[in-house]
């Protein structure tokens, strides 16, 4: 199993930056996706950022420029750094990784960005 704990939510201003925290532990192989999908209220979940063990990234058209994912693969953590947030950047947040077979998620942090 893997267990995925979130960090970092709160509550900003439009324009400032946040920066999320996710830890993974458990039975991880070496080679995995780690990244963020939001839900903002009323509206499915989507993808935010992602990156691989390999350093392959992908990021949403709506963050690029704006949002950066890092990860440490030695301690099994992925970052998001998110400046010059907007409302519409407001949602839940989730920490996600994909490895064979499995998709884990986290429990979600809540991030709200206020006009």
């Amino acid at each position: 199993q893997v267990r995925l704990v979130e960090s970092g939510g709160g509550l900003v201003q439009d324009g400032e930056s946040l920066t999320l925290s996710c830890v993974a532990s458990g039975d991880i192989i070496s080679f995995n996706i780690m990244g963020w999908y939001r839900q903002a209220p009323g509206k499915q979940r989507e993808l935010v950022a992602s990156m691989s063990t390999r350093d392959k990234i992908n990021y949403a058209d709506s963050v690029k420029d704006r949002f950066t994912v890092s990860r440490n693969n030695r301690d099994d953590k992925v970052y998001l750094q998110m400046k010059d947030l907007k409302p519409e950047d407001t949602g839940v947040y989730y920490c996600n990784l994909v490895q064979e077979i499995q998709n884990c998620w986290g429990r979600g942090t809540k991030d709200t960005v206020s006009s």
